[in-house]
């Protein structure tokens, strides 16, 4: 198992906004984790970063223990966070802000690490891109950039977190297709928080159902397809 949560108990102040939330992922695997806003959706993956840290439970990564350990340690562990609001460096040039997602600041020599070439094969339009600032983006470029730059820490597991909010049809359709393209090609596991069910449904092999702060449900898309009444229940408005 590549990643595996347990019990996590997360808190605002005194808001409790993750309750005993257990999940897992495996090698090569794409997990969805869905449902409506405000559930704790997010607080999920910025827990399992260091962002923000647990009261309690345990996030073990690879056998390694890397609970409430600061983001930069988590991330050399090899797990990647893709946040819903982006956070390019607008003033910088797209080649500048893929290099800052380089671990320690110094390209790995390692075969089959992420490489800005093989970056820019992945996302032909960076490589177009590559010298202009990040603020002259469009929306789907952007959130390209943010995967891509995830890329080059080289990691086994990619947090990605709304990846379709705000975007046009074609390219919500081009960046789930790069997201698949990813995960079949180079066996990076995703772990995915998206409001786009059939988005999600298309990539996942399995599904996690989030009510208000906890798990509501866990299994695959055909269960999940078999259960109206849940889907009732966790994600129509």
């Amino acid at each position: 198992m590549l990643l595996e949560v347990q019990n996590l108990n997360t808190y605002y102040v005194t808001s409790h906004v993750l309750q005993n939330v257990s999940l897992n992922v495996n090698e090569g695997e794409v997990v969805a984790l869905l449902g409506r806003n405000g559930m704790g959706k997010s607080t999920t993956l910025k827990s399992i970063m260091g962002l923000v840290k647990p009261k309690s439970g345990t996030v073990t990564f690879q056998g390694k223990n890397v609970t409430g350990l600061p983001p930069f340690r988590v991330a050399k562990a090899g797990i990647a966070y893709v946040p819903e609001e982006r956070r390019i460096f607008p003033q910088l040039s797209v080649m500048d802000n893929l290099e800052m997602g380089i671990k320690g600041g110094k390209q790995s020599t390692k075969e089959g690490i992420w490489t800005v070439e093989r970056i820019f094969n992945h996302f032909p339009i960076l490589k177009e891109r590559a010298k202009q600032q990040g603020r002259y983006l469009s929306g789907g470029e952007q959130q390209m950039l943010t995967i891509g730059r995830a890329l080059m820490g080289n990691p086994s597991l990619l947090l990605v977190d709304e990846p379709t909010e705000g975007l046009a049809p074609l390219m919500v359709r081009e960046v789930r297709d790069i997201l698949e393209n990813i995960n079949k090609d180079t066996g990076v596991s995703i772990l995915l928080v998206e409001h786009n069910v059939k988005v999600a449904m298309s990539l996942a092999n399995r599904i996690y159902l989030m009510g208000k702060a906890h798990i509501g449900f866990s299994g695959s898309k055909d269960e999940l397809e078999a259960n109206p009444e849940v889907r009732a229940k966790y994600l129509e408005v």
